[in-house]
């Protein structure tokens, strides 16, 4: 049995995005190695401070390398596989040693940072489906929120809650120590402070974005004192994006028990928010009650609708749930938390100096820190459901989609390389046909200035701050991820690689784009994909094997592939079609799509079927 194919011939000069493409995947898979000579020892190890107890940093060890999996993904050099293992092996040891992390697992930390750190594994189990290693890990570190592993009583399952906002692998973390927060204190004196009734020298309380200087000794007793006892038992929304470390298990094993899992603590927080007149709320306390140590306030809690972050920390936990459950069932409405929470803050808007805003925070005083609504998540909102609905919510905030085109000066410059999506959303809907040069160039200008950082670094290893080696990473895919795959790409925090389109090289029997063969998709519905393939090279064949979804979640329906000699029809009604590309050969491939109609897995595809 094969799979179905088609045929592209004939030379033909390739388009300049295809040979920068390629260019630039061979820049990042260079700029690799004297970064990681840079960066680490031979056995991997980081090379900075020799002692490390704070909670926060571990997750920047990881964040530093997990591009390169994603790199590999994408078709780069088999070196990005090998050396993102070695580092998350590395790392790992380097952390358990410190003692920030036993089990390979963060010990006790909370999920906006865990979310970030683990998105590596998720890559990893894409790269390889079939390495046991990472299914045993990925098994090993879901039934620490399961309720299975007596190491890590996370998981309260009678109230369906996390136990508290620190969690890990010993468990919740209570109560927190002074060595805990030790290094982050001069941090966060720049946040707000985490409490409205803290009583602290030079504090101006009429400013509802007030600072306290944690620095100060007896501030900061304080200040533990108060987060020990209101905020380090129970549960918070963000605990919601420990969803897709569960998630990932149900990938490598299609275990139902993992799928109720998510949709379980999923209906736990709908619950809460329909019982707090729509509006999620972010505390929880020990005994399931909301505001049980908060005074009965549904605000005010750890990582909530107050500190330090505001509403990010409530709409993107429910997105990354919401988006693992729709990928497990197919049914859209697993979005709705996140949806809700959206639209209430939209009711919320006001307009300040002409210009529309909604609130990032709730206090005593009621709602605060208006801003402009960021577009972020309503983009994937409607890329993952592709509703009619989802839609009028982008139009209606952001009906002419101003600035989306914008590229400023280190645009992807953020942790891991992350390329915001308005530039993609505005090539998909046809108002800037520029965008793949511009990425491209982008993308080239940032890895050169992360390879300067790297030549002009001679800081002290022991000085050395936790972010450290993000801002030196040159490997930096996720622009071209966008241009390749038909997707924003994953939301940092915790999201999974949900994407219309993957690829297979069915002759190195491997993941990613083969050798020489660039992608452009730039027709992303709901029902329908478009994309070009070519062949760079004008001397050898390659055949591409083209995957419906990163998980093999959709199926290809009827359409079409053209190599500039006259569209030829194609039936795939399935996840895979293989494309043979002669040498210099050109495909413009149009194809039906119906999507999340398969059971996403890791899964390694016939490659023989291909060939």
């Amino acid at each position: 049995m094969t799979y179905p194919t088609a045929a592209a011939r004939g030379r033909q000069t390739p388009p300049n995005w295809a040979v920068r493409q390629r260019d630039l995947m061979a820049l990042m898979d260079r700029a690799a190695v004297p970064f990681v000579a840079h960066a680490t020892r031979p056995d991997g190890t980081l090379r900075q401070r020799t002692v490390w107890t704070s909670m926060d940093g571990t997750d920047n060890g990881y964040e530093a390398f997990l591009s390169f999996p994603l790199a590999y993904l994408l078709g780069g050099a088999e070196h990005l596989h090998e050396l993102g293992r070695k580092e998350w092996d590395a790392i790992t040891w380097q952390y358990e040693n410190y003692g920030t992390v036993e089990r390979e697992f963060v010990a006790g930390f909370d999920w906006f940072h865990s979310s970030e750190s683990y998105t590596y594994i998720y890559y990893l189990g894409l790269a390889d489906p079939e390495r046991h290693v990472d299914r045993e890990r990925a098994l090993r570190f879901a039934r620490m929120y399961t309720g299975d592993d007596p190491q890590a009583p996370n998981w309260d399952g009678d109230l369906t809650m996390i136990r508290g906002p620190l969690n890990g692998s010993r468990g919740p973390r209570h109560p927190t120590t002074r060595a805990d927060w030790e290094y982050h204190r001069p941090i966060l004196s720049g946040y707000l402070a985490p409490y409205e009734d803290i009583e602290a020298p030079g504090v101006d309380k009429t400013d509802p974005l007030f600072r306290v200087d944690w620095t100060d000794d007896a501030t900061y007793d304080r200040i533990l004192a108060q987060i020990n006892e209101r905020m380090t038992r129970g549960d918070v929304p963000l605990n919601l994006s420990a969803a897709s470390l569960v998630t990932n298990a149900y990938l490598y094993t299609g275990d139902e028990r993992y799928r109720q899992w998510v949709l379980d603590y999923l209906q736990a927080w709908v619950e809460r928010r329909d019982a707090n007149r729509g509006i999620v709320p972010d505390n929880i306390g020990p005994g399931g009650q909301t505001g049980e140590l908060m005074g009965g306030k549904w605000w005010g809690g750890y990582y909530g609708w107050r500190w330090p972050h505001g509403a990010r920390n409530i709409v993107e936990p429910a997105f990354v749930a919401g988006s693992c459950a729709a990928l497990m069932t197919g049914d859209m409405s697993h979005l709705d938390l996140c949806r809700s929470q959206l639209d209430m803050l939209w009711e919320q808007r006001r307009e300040i100096d002409g210009v529309l805003k909604v609130p990032a925070r709730h206090g005593d005083a009621g709602w605060f820190d208006f801003r402009e609504p960021d577009p972020l998540y309503y983009i994937h909102l409607h890329y993952l459901s592709g509703s009619d609905e989802d839609r009028q919510r982008l139009d209606e905030i952001f009906p002419e989609r101003q600035g989306f085109e914008a590229m400023p000066p280190g645009f992807g410059r953020g942790k891991a390389g992350v390329f915001p999506p308005k530039p993609w959303l505005a090539f998909i809907e046809g108002r800037d046909p520029a965008f793949p040069e511009r990425l491209i160039e982008a993308t080239y200008s940032v890895v050169l200035q992360s390879l300067d950082r790297v030549d002009a670094d001679d800081s002290d290893p022991e000085e050395r701050h936790c972010y450290h080696f993000q801002a030196l990473n040159p490997v930096l895919p996720e622009g071209l991820v966008q241009m390749a795959m038909g997707t924003p790409a994953a939301v940092y925090n915790g999201g999974l690689l949900q994407a219309h389109l993957f690829y297979h090289d069915p002759v190195r029997r491997r993941p990613g784009l083969p050798e020489g063969v660039a992608a452009l998709c730039d027709d992303v519905r709901c029902d329908a994909v478009g994309l070009t393939l070519v062949n760079t090279d004008p001397v050898n064949a390659r055949p591409v094997l083209i995957q419906a979804g990163a998980f093999a979640e959709h199926a290809f329906g009827e359409g079409t592939v053209d190599d500039g000699s006259g569209p030829q029809s194609v039936a795939v009604d399935g996840a895979h079609l293989a494309v043979h590309l002669g040498p210099g050969a050109r495909a413009r491939i149009e194809l039906g799509l119906r999507r999340f109609v398969n059971q996403p897995a890791y899964r390694v595809p016939r490659y023989d079927a291909a060939t």
